[in-house]
This record gives structure tokens, sequence and C-alpha cells, in this order.
């Protein structure tokens, strides 16, 4: 049954699924290891000019190091590597699946659809339907609601999601502009270090309906909000001589996305008629120690129930709470017959809420 509901406060969508199935994730670590430390010593003049602490990067974010792929890689390679990885661990023929979702913020041209490359590298059949969606950061907590109404409806019975996050140029091209920027202050540099944050990787997941493939594991539904209102906080863009840069209020963004997620948490709990204390575990996008930490303030969360690779991985776009989920099943954080919920907030600025029962 899949159920759409509509409330008084704006347009809130909230959904529930008796017969959409889990299987395990794949994923992909890059090989290069960038950690802050590194960042900061190719900063060092930038550093000195203006006077900044040595070690800031990590104190401020908690962020130890971030992964990235080695040159030339593009975001359908490392996606293809992990839809390989998921469906393997699936068990289902390449040829019956029926869908193709890619969900990253990055891709590999703007035409054609970077969906399109991940296909052929799996040998997918023809008759899969296959494109790309992209919502910032919830690229691919929005790809699983799509995928689960298509195979809620019937009209499918099991599809691949894949998200391959590359952020060489990004940072790349913010390191360039604080090296060469002699303008720059200790104020109009705050908007440029979130760039800093950002890593790379790629996951998948493949979904079926219950009655094709039966894994135990359910996504039960969830909810979401929007506050477009705020979509100034984060931007970017590529420019011609610059490269990738982004542009962030990190307090603004911080402080707007934690209200936006504190909305949805009211809906998400009425949708599924869940509370807190049914929660065995919480996957979240990672964005910063000082995020999380207010996040589960705000909602009265107990933090002990954060699995969180935010050290070791950095922001990791779209990748980052599947990714998440991904590793803590692997390292026995979520075991079957426990009850997880995916909580996202994207630029824009999104709240997307996912309830699991592993």
């Amino acid at each position: 049954m899949l159920v759409l509901g509509v409330v008084a406060r704006g347009r809130v969508m909230n959904v529930r699924y008796t017969r959409v199935c889990l299987h395990e994730f794949g994923y992909q670590l890059p090989p290069i290891e960038l950690s802050s430390a590194t960042i900061e010593e190719r900063l060092a003049p930038v550093y000195q000019r203006l006077k900044l602490p040595a070690g800031r990067l990590e104190l401020m974010t908690g962020i130890r190091s971030r992964r990235l792929w080695a040159p030339g890689t593009r975001p359908s390679d490392g996606a293809a590597a992990a839809g390989a990885a998921a469906i393997a661990k699936s068990g289902i023929d390449a040829a019956a699946l029926e869908c193709l979702l890619f969900t990253s913020v990055s891709r590999d041209m703007m035409e054609p659809a970077t969906a399109a490359f991940v296909h052929r590298t799996l040998g997918l059949p023809p008759s899969c339907l296959l494109f790309d969606i992209s919502n910032a950061c919830l690229g691919f907590l929005d790809g699983m609601i799509m995928l689960a109404n298509m195979l809620e409806m019937g009209q499918i019975q099991a599809g691949l999601l894949v998200a391959g996050e590359t952020a060489e140029g990004l940072i790349a091209s913010t390191l360039n502009h604080l090296l060469t920027d002699a303008t720059l202050t200790r104020k109009t540099i705050k908007p440029l270090f979130a760039s800093l944050t950002i890593g790379s990787g790629a996951v998948a997941l493949v979904m079926t309906r219950s009655d094709y493939r039966d894994t135990g594991h359910y996504l039960r539904g969830g909810a979401c909000r929007a506050n477009t209102a705020h979509n100034d906080l984060c931007q970017g863009g590529q420019n011609a001589e610059q490269g990738t840069l982004m542009s962030t209020d990190s307090e603004q963004l911080l402080e707007k996305g934690i209200a936006t997620a504190a909305d949805c948490w009211g809906f998400f709990q009425d949708c599924l008629g869940w509370d807190k204390r049914s929660i065995d575990r919480f996957f979240c996008h990672q964005v910063g120690k000082a995020h999380a930490q207010m996040l589960f303030e705000t909602l009265q969360l107990d933090p002990a129930k954060n699995f969180a690779t935010l050290p070791a991985l950095g922001n990791v776009g779209s990748v980052s709470a599947p990714i998440t989920m991904a590793l803590g099943i692997e390292q026995g954080a979520l075991v079957p017959g426990q009850r997880a919920a995916v909580l996202g907030i994207g630029s824009g600025i999104n709240a997307l809420m996912l309830g699991i029962d592993w």
C-alpha cells in the first residue's frame, strides 16, 4: 500500500510502504586519503597572512581526513564499481534489474545522463529504465523513495540505486582560490572553508518487491520537508576561470537546516507511528561535528545511537548517509531485527527522513 499525505503547513509528502525490500549496500572507498593537516600545510601562506591557528579545520569540523579518487576517475566509474558490488551481494541477475537511478551531485557531463554510463558498464538490459536524479546531498534518499514507489505499485520487481561523488575538482579549485586571492580576509574566507570538508566515495543499493525477493530488510516509509526560502545559503557551480567553487554560509545553513529537520521529524514520527525510543540506530547525512551535536540535541535523540563516519570520510554529498549505513551494517552497528532511521538534510534547504526495519 502506498500512502501519500499532504498536510496543512505547506506541502509535505509522507509515504508508507508494505512491499519494499532493501538488499545490502555495495560501496567503494577511494584510494587516496587527504588529511585536514595536509590541507592546512598547503594553505600555510594563507594561514600565516591571516594569522589563522593551525588545526582549526579539524577542530571546527571534526573531520580528520577525506578520501579522493585517482586522477581521471569519473562519477560513473565509482558508481558502477559500487553497483557491481551491490548486485553481487544481492544474488540477483543484472538482467533482472528494471530500473537504474544515478543520484549524485557529481556527474560525468551535462549530457547524456551519467546513469547511461553506469548502465553500459554494468551490462544492464535494454529494457531497464534509467535516469539521473539530483537533489544536493539528498539525491540517494530521494532515489530510494522514487524506486520504492515503483516497487510498491508493482511497476517493477527489482531496481538499482547508485551514487558516485568526486570532490577532487572542488577541493583543487578551492585551494587554488584561497592561495591566489590576496583580497581574502578572515571574514570573507569563511564561506569557502565548507568546501574543504567534502570527500569522494561511491555507494549502491538493490531494492526489490518482497514478493519477488524477500530479504527481511524493509523500507517502511518516511517524510520530507522543504524550506527553499534559504536556498541561497549554499550554492556552487563551475567557473571558466576558477573551476568548481562553492560558497556556504555555514552558520546560517546549520541553524535553518536543523530547524527544517526538527519540523520534518514530527511528520516522520506521525507517518510511521514511531517514536525515538523504538529506533535502535540513526544514520545521518554528515556535515560536521557541530551539525550532528545540534541535530541530536534539538530532536532530543540519544547520540549513542548515532553511527558516524565523519572523522574519516568527511561530507561525501549524496553518498554520505547511505555509505555510513553500509559501514554500520558491516561493523555490526545494525543487525537483523533492529530499526533504523536515516536522517538527511541538504542545501536547498530540504530534509528527508526514512524508516527501515532491518
